[in-house]
Formats: structure tokens, C-alpha cells, sequence
């Protein structure tokens, strides 16, 4: 109740999404909510690329993506954790609240999801005065479109300009559309709901690219889907709501209409000429972004009973007080629960709460494949029966025969499609790890099966809607002894050089779509990266780090990056941009500098934050002393907390002393310097400061001490024993195991402070300076007697 509440309103292409992203990295911890799981991961893809992958978790029904410890959740709106703590929290796509079937979800975040610090609400401006009346407390932004949004009538698909895209509403009519704009301009890409992920982006990606200029959806680009769209013309202006088939409203229209023009470019929108001209009061509210506001919101009580199945439908049915909220009319999981309850041998078994919590959690498996509700509801009651019967696990044998029939990629674009929606529901349920005996192989072989046929979709797609001459990425590799390569000169021989022709998990040789998924899908081990900053795959060269603007922003430059095409380009230098950041948060030791360099901190936060970030997460005392000084009690907990510590001679993060991210620290600065690291460095403790080549020896983790550079983890350890009255001995078995002769010892000691015997030695010193003038300092600085003195210690 603490949190800050903010309502960011207003029409598409205003920046809500970036603005909370900037913002929710401000933070410590964060996590958004979103409507739709392909734009789910698109702002993990984004994110991730700002932080690396291992600070970004990704959950949606049915992909997982946890690193060990996560800083950031990026979520559908159903699949967000809300037991989970973070300190800024959004969701996006607010207005969703009044959705015939999704919206008691979207409410439930409303009432009840916060974040510690701050919580922020995205969506149509439509919404003000609901969230004005159920969260008084909010504050409100107005956001303003970057471009402008104007209507240019009636158009023919032949003089539809470039970068357009035409929306329908049923998939059979994205097909028909999609086959006519192929003959006229080419080739298309199709974008519906129901494609995978990994179909989808890339379809996109093939968009984004200029490898088809024309793009044919479903409403799925509607909701914050970031194209490069100049025109957006609807084929139909109704649609079929799972209900019935009723016609758009016009903040429907204007959503999706508002995806023409991207960022200061403006956009137009307008019909097929098949349909009539818009109405002008239509057409003025669209371009004025100004519809009836929201005045009720679909409602679920979230307060359940599980005492039994009847009193669980009886919290479900609860009907909401006041007139800010309509109970959801129907919803799948309810349906099913109401069916399941009347089955005798269901009956049988719901005997006492946990069962009843465990029909109710089968109950709310998805129907992706939106067919007959009877055999949905069938296997809902026998996924349940073998979960309360015997070990509580599923069937493996049970489980093959659901699974292997969908593991088959022949057929055409509707099979693999109906074969994609069925093996949806067994990649949500591998998710319910409990569920399973060895959930993993069932997790990693759903997984495999989904992507195959995503893989293969997506292949169909390109063969029915793209002509040959303008796509050859969809050819398989030839395999070394199959038939004769093509000429070895030619950009397709050196992409099967390049990919080392590597089959895929059937031996067939792969494509090039397959082998990019591949490398996204990576997780960071996957990836080789040696101190020249080559970046390798599976033994493959990919590409390789090259100078940036400084140590923290190294760019990439693909191996042989004229053989890829445009799309497979795009996602490729994606996926290794957010391996460069995870490699610099290596260097740092894990120090997330997004979170406290961001406005929310005091300026000495700040300030110190950046300088260790600059500093790779390692600074000298004196660079940090002033801001370090001006840090309140609960700023200093933070940094400690994020492993910040106060060092003799410098301040540092624990970890950005460690082995591997010195080693990271010594790739990035040779790659920034152009120059190869010192040698020796940074597996050696010692140095010759001959070996820095007059180079500073601090950026590659090392300290001038004399006339040796020491890595700088011994010289807090020389500095922190030097702190002991009996230190003395420690420092010189250190010294000695260092392999660092006598004379060097001192010097080293003495630029370290000359103090090595402590307080009873500094009054040893005092006395041996009164009693002979021959104790004052040589011109080199050193000290007759006290240089005796700390060579005979």
C-alpha cells in the first residue's frame, strides 16, 4: 500500500513500454506484466539486451526462462508470480480489465499487484476514471503520440505502398490475402496469434528486415507488437470474439490502426476496397484518439473456498460489490470445473482441500486448441485421475501416446498449425514440474517438438507466401557425401562452411531459420569466448566483440555477415548483444549499475555507482572518498548488499576480484585498447611494470607497487594484513610465496605505507629518528636505518 502508483494513459506509439523498461531498470528488481506472450518476449528480448540474460527471467503458460537469480521478470499477465517481491512492477495493456474473458486477470493486477517502491499502470486513456476511482492515491501521465495517425480512404491491395500491413480476422482470410499479395508484390509475411513464438518472430524478423515489404495479420499486432509499419489497412471490420461475431469498437480499431507509424514517422491507416469507407465520426475519433471511457471492469473473486468442489463454484460465482465491476460471464477453467465436478470417479477422489486445489489447478490448463470443449474436458479428467492416483505423477507410457503423434513435421499449413496448438497444452503442462517424473525430459522434449514444428510452419509459410527468387534461406545445407556443393566462392557454400553443415536432432541437414533459433535459445554456456573476444557456438565461429564507445559498450560484428539474410542478421546480432552485456556484468562482478544509477537514487549513489561501473566495478579510495562520505546508512546496506566493499586501498565489488571476471576485465580492455593484454595477465599475481608497455596497469586489475604491478586482489590482501600489529609475518610469507626477491619486498611495502610492524613499530621508528640525524630521507625517499629495519622484518 506504500507504492507509488503511476497511470500512464494514452494512444499507441506514445513510449508507455520503453518509458517502463527505462524505468523498471532504475530498480534493484522489477517485473512487467504483458498481454500477449510473443510481446512477452519481445520485451525480454529488449531487457535482456540492456542487461544480459542471466539478470532476466521470462515466464509465460508455457516458456520458462529462470537464471539463477533474477533481478527482472518479464511475464504474460496471466503467468506473473505474484508471491514474488520486487520493488517496481507494471502492467501493460490496463484497458484489457474490461475483456470478456480475460479481464478479471488484468483487474486482479489492478487491485491487488504492486510493486515495493513503485507500480506502474500502461494502457488506453479510456481507463482514467476507473483507476482514478478504485486507486485514489494514483498519479497520472499523459502520453502523447509521437506521430501522427491520418486516414487515407479506400485502397486495392495492388496500390497498397511498402511497409503495409493488412489485418483480418480469421485465419483462413489472412491466407487468401497473404496468396494474393504474393502474386502481386512477391512475397508476404503472416503474423496470427496462434503461431508460436518462434514462427513468429521469424515471420517478423523476415518483416523488420526488407525481406518482404508487406506483412498480413490477425488483431495480434494490436497489442504494443513494435513493426516498422507506414500503413495499416483492415480487410475486415468485424470479428468473431468467442462469442459471437460483433463488430470492432472503435478504440479496437484505433489500436490497431495505431501501429502505422513508428516513433516520430507518421502513419496512415484505411480499408481494402472491398469494405465501405469509414464513417467520419469513426475516422475523427481514431485520429484524435478520443473513445467512450471504460465504466465497469470484469470481476473474479480471487478469495476461494476449497473446502469442496460445490463451495469452490460457489467463490468462483460471487457476484462483486458495486457497480465498478461485472462478473466474468464464463471462462474455460470454470466451465471445466463445474463439468468435473458432476463426473462420479472425480467425485470419488475430491475428498479433502488439496485435492480440491489440484482439480481446480488441472482445471485451468489451457485449451489452445479451441475444438470441441468434450475432449478438452476429457483429458482435463484424466490428467487429473492419474495425478490422485498411485505415486501422484502422470503416466510416462500415458504421456508418450499423448506427445509422439505431434512429433511429425509433413503436412501443410493447417496440420502443423492443429499439431502446434495440441503440443501447447503438453508444453504448460511439462511446466508443472510436480507433475512429472522427470519433468526436465519432458519439459526439454515438448519443447523440442514445439519448435520443430514452429520451425516447419514456418518454412510452409515462406513456400506458399514468398517466391523463390526472393528467398533462398528456407534451402537445406547440403551434408558432406549427399550431392555435390555448389561452387566454393558462392555466399551458400560459405554459409555451410560457416555452420560446419551441422544436422539437427534428426540428422537432416539444417536450415538456416533452424540454426538461428538455435543460438537464440542458447543459454550463456552455450557460448565460447576467448580473450580476443571471438565469439564461438558448438565450435562454430559466430562473430566477435569490437571496439565501442568505452569498456562497457562493445559492439559485435557477425562472422561472414553477408551470407545471413536480413532477418536471421537481425536476430542473430540480438542474441550476442545480450551476450556482451552478460560478459560485461561479468567483468563488474554482477553489479547492477542500471539499477543504481537510475533517477530514483541520491546523487552520491549515483555518482559512486557510475564510477564502479566505470571502473568495471573497481575504483581507488580517492576516486571514491568524497561520494562515498555523503552515502546514508541504508545506501551504504544497498551497495553492500549488492557485494560493494570498502577496501584498504580501493573500494570493489567481491566478485569483480574473482578469476573469471578478471579475465572478462582484461578481454575488454585489450578490445577497447586494440592492443593484446599484458603478458601474463590477469592469470599471473605479479608483473614486471616492463611487461605494461607503458600501459595504466589498474585497467587490467593490476597496481604499479615499486617496480612490480601486483593484481589488485593480493594488494588488498598485502594492505588489509598490513592493518595488524602482528600482520608483519603474514605479509612476508606472502611476499615470499609471491616469488618476489628482498630488495622488492621493501619497495613494495614501502609504497604500500612503510608501516609494517604497526603501532609498536611506528614508536620503535619514532625513537631510532630522534636518536640519529642519519634516519632524514635520501633524496629517492627511502630511509637508511628504517629501510634496514623493514628488510630485516
Amino acid at each position: 500500500m506504500n507504492s507509488i502508483v503511476v497511470a500512464e494513459l494514452g494512444p499507441t506509439n506514445t513510449g508507455k513500454t520503453h518509458r517502463a523498461i527505462e524505468r523498471m531498470l532504475e530498480h534493484d528488481t522489477g517485473m512487467m506484466g504483458l498481454p500477449l506472450r510473443l510481446l512477452a518476449r519481445e520485451v525480454y528480448d529488449r531487457v535482456t539486451a540492456r542487461v544480459g540474460e542471466g539478470r532476466v527471467a521470462l515466464m509465460t503458460g508455457e516458456e520458462k526462462r529462470l537464471p539463477p537469480r533474477p533481478d527482472y521478470w518479464i511475464c504474460t499477465v496471466e503467468a506473473m508470480p505474484t508471491d514474488r517481491q520486487v520493488d517496481f512492477l507494471a502492467v501493460d495493456e490496463i484497458q484489457l480489465a474490461a475483456h470478456r474473458e480475460r479481464g478479471h486477470v488484468f483487474t486482479d493486477r489492478l487491485l491487488h499487484a504492486r510493486g515495493r517502491k513503485e507500480t506502474w499502470f500502461l494502457g488506453a486513456d479510456t481507463m482514467r476514471p476507473m483507476v482514478q476511482s478504485l486507486i485514489p492515491q494514483a498519479s497520472f501521465k499523459r502520453a502523447t503520440r509521437l506521430s501522427q495517425l491520418r486516414y487515407t480512404g479506400r485502397r486495392s491491395l495492388k496500390s497498397l505502398p511498402p511497409r503495409s500491413a493488412v489485418v483480418a480476422f480469421s485465419a483462413d482470410r489472412v491466407y487468401e490475402l497473404a496468396e494474393s499479395l504474393r502474386r502481386l508484390r512477391g512475397g508476404v509475411a503472416v503474423v496470427l496469434g496462434a503461431l508460436s513464438p518462434r514462427t513468429r518472430n521469424a515471420q517478423v524478423a523476415m518483416y523488420q528486415s526488407g525481406e518482404v515489404q508487406y506483412l498480413v495479420a490477425t488483431d495480434a499486432i494490436g497489442m504494443g507488437l513494435n513493426l516498422d509499419l507506414n500503413h495499416v489497412a483492415f480487410a475486415a471490420l468485424s470479428k468473431y470474439d468467442g462469442a459471437e461475431q460483433r463488430d470492432l469498437f472503435p478504440d479496437e480499431l484505433a489500436q490497431i490502426a495505431g501501429r502505422a507509424g513508428r516513433h516520430l514517422n507518421d502513419g496512415s491507416f484505411g480499408t481494402l476496397n472491398t469494405l465501405p469507407e469509414l464513417h467520419p465520426r469513426l475516422v475523427s475519433s481514431i485520429e484524435t484518439h478520443r473513445f467512450n471511457a471504460v465504466r465497469s471492469l470484469i470481476w473474479r473473486n480471487s478469495e476461494l473456498d476449497f473446502s469442496n468442489p460445490e463451495a469452490l463454484l460457489d467463490s468462483l460465482s460471487r457476484a462483486p460489490r458495486g457497480n465498478a465491476f461485472v462478473r466474468v460471464e464464463r471462462a474455460d477453467d470454470f466451465d471445466a470445473l463445474r463439468e468435473l465436478s458432476q463426473v462420479p470417479v472425480v467425485r470419488e477422489v475430491v475428498t479433502d482441500r488439496a485435492s480440491v486445489e489440484l482439480l481446480w489447478q488441472v482445471c485451468q490448463i489451457p485449451d489452445f486448441r479451441k475444438g470441441l470443449f468434450g475432449q478438452h474436458v476429457t483429458l482435463l479428467r484424466e490428467t487429473f485421475l492419474q495425478l490422485t492416483d498411485g505415486d501422484g505423477k502422470l503416466e510416462q507410457e500415458w504421456l508418450s501416446k499423448q506427445v509422439s503423434p505431434l512429433d511429425d513435421v509433413s503436412g501443410d499449413i493447417h496440420t502443423l498449425m492443429d499439431r502446434l496448438a495440441a503440443i501447447r497444452i503438453w508444453t504448460y503442462i511439462s511446466q508443472r514440474s510436480s507433475w512429472l517424473h522427470d519433468a526436465e525430459q519432458w519439459q526439454e522434449r515438448t519443447r523440442r517438438i514445439e519448435d520443430a514444428l514452429g520451425d516447419a510452419l514456418h518454412e510452409r509459410l515462406v513456400e506458399r507466401f514468398v517466391q523463390r527468387a526472393a528467398r533462398r534461406s528456407a534451402r537445406r545445407f547440403i551434408r558432406p557425401g549427399a550431392t555435390p556443393r555448389p561452387r566454393s566462392d558462392s555466399p551458400f557454400a560459405r554459409l555451410g562452411q560457416l555452420l560446419g553443415e551441422m544436422p539437427d536432432a534428426d540428422g537432416d541437414a539444417m536450415t538456416e531459420e533452424q540454426f538461428v533459433q538455435r543460438v537464440v535459445d542458447a543459454t550463456h554456456e552455450a557460448f565460447e569466448v576467448d580473450a580476443l573476444g571471438r565469439i564461438s557456438f558448438e565450435g562454430q565461429p559466430l562473430g566477435r566483440l569490437v571496439r565501442g564507445k568505452d569498456r562497457r559498450s562493445p559492439l559485435i560484428a557477425l562472422a561472414e555477415p553477408e551470407v545471413w539474410t536480413g532477418g536471421a542478421r537481425q536476430r542473430l546480432e540480438r542474441r550476442l548483444v545480450a551476450l556482451a552485456r552478460d560478459l560485461v556484468t561479468e567483468a563488474m562482478g554482477g553489479f547492477p549499475a542500471e539499477a543504481l544509477t537510475g533517477a530514483g537514487r541520491s546523487a552520491a549513489t549515483r555518482g559512486l555507482a557510475y564510477r564502479l561501473a566505470e571502473g568495471l566495478g573497481v575504483i581507488t579510495q580517492g576516486e571514491a572518498r568524497e561520494q562515498w562520505k555523503l552515502l546514508d546508512a541504508e545506501a551504504r546496506e544497498r551497495l553492500t548488499a549488492v557485494g560493494v566493499r570498502e577496501g584498504q586501498r580501493f573500494l570493489y565489488v567481491a566478485e569483480a576480484l574473482s578469476p573469471p571476471a578478471l579475465q572478462r576485465r582484461c578481454m575488454l580492455t585489450a578490445l577497447f585498447q586494440q592492443a593484446p593484454s599484458p603478458k601474463g595477465a590477469p592469470q599471473e599475481p605479479v608483473l614486471d611494470v616492463s611487461d605494461l608497455g607503458g600501459r595504466e596497469a589498474r585497467v587490467f586489475g593490476y597496481e604499479v607497487l615499486g617496480p612490480v604491478a601486483l593484481r589488485i586482489d593480493i594488494v588488498e590482501r598485502l594492505a588489509e594484513a598490513l592493518r595488524h600489529p602482528h600482520g608483519t609475518q603474514q605479509v612476508h610469507t606472502l611476499m615470499h610465496e609471491l616469488g618476489l626477491e628482498r630488495g622488492v619486498r621493501m619497495r613494495v611495502l614501502q609504497a604500500l605505507g612503510g608501516q609494517p610492524g604497526g603501532a609498536h613499530a611506528k614508536k620503535r621508528r619514532r625513537r631510532r629518528r630522534g636518536r640519529s640525524p642519519a634516519t632524514a630521507p635520501d633524496k629517492g625517499g627511502a630511509q637508511g636505518p628504517r629501510a634496514q629495519y623493514v628488510e630485516d622484518q
